[in-house]
């Protein structure tokens, strides 16, 4: 069995950057994808001004992050399977790269869909927009905001709630995997055959398996 040819950090380090790269990727597709907000500006007959969602529109608020979540869902546990699929890098460095590399999916996807939501869309200016007796309403298009809320409680929700998913889709992997050493490299009782820092090394059995004798092994 031939050794790979890029190292478990490579590896790990690979895994971070393309799971960052496709966030920033699901955060454009999610700004072309996620409802507009409506909201009206009105001057009362008192003079004050009053600003409102018009009909439902107060519900894409939610419907707009929750998009964000499901997409982010989508990529966590297809990359849990494709980097399973890396079968000689198997392993805790690799599922530990896989998570930090979901939270940076997450947070490119918030901070790319947030940036063209803003340049698309712009920011209202409800105290600004001029009103009078004659003109007493004003109509406003917002985008959406990226999370549930502002609080730290939902930012994490939106980054967390994806690379705990993708870390237990990898996990269920593992365990549903007969062997103990997950297939990776090095294979259990396997010993290196040649210098130790060349690539593509090849591995031999440290004994005879069952059913083979060993040499002078009576019959």
């Amino acid at each position: 069995m031939p050794s790979p040819r890029r190292s478990r950090r490579s590896a790990a380090l690979a895994v971070i950057v393309l799971l960052a790269v496709c966030g920033a990727g699901l955060g454009a597709l999610w700004s072309r994808m996620a409802p507009s907000i409506h909201t009206v500006t009105v001057l009362t007959r008192s003079g004050d001004r009053v600003d409102a969602y018009l009909g439902t529109e107060s519900d894409n608020l939610f419907v707009a992050a929750a998009m964000l979540i499901g997409l982010l869902t989508m990529l966590a546990i297809v990359s849990a399977v494709l980097v399973w699929q890396w079968r000689p890098h198997r392993g805790p460095m690799l599922v530990t790269a896989l998570w930090i590399g979901q939270v940076a999916a997450g947070a490119a996807a918030a901070g790319v869909g947030a940036v063209l939501v803003h340049w698309r869309y712009g920011t209202p200016d409800h105290q600004g927009v001029p009103l009078s007796p004659d003109n007493r309403v004003h109509y406003f298009t917002e985008g959406p905001g990226v999370f549930l809320g502002h609080g730290p409680f939902q930012i994490a929700l939106t980054l967390l709630l994806p690379a705990a998913l993708a870390s237990l889709t990898y996990a269920l992997l593992a365990v549903a995997t007969p062997r103990d050493d997950l297939e990776a490299w090095p294979p259990e009782g396997a010993v290196a055959v040649g210098p130790a820092h060349q690539p593509g090394i090849g591995l031999q059995r440290a004994g005879p398996t069952a059913g083979e004798r060993a040499p002078g092994h009576p019959a």
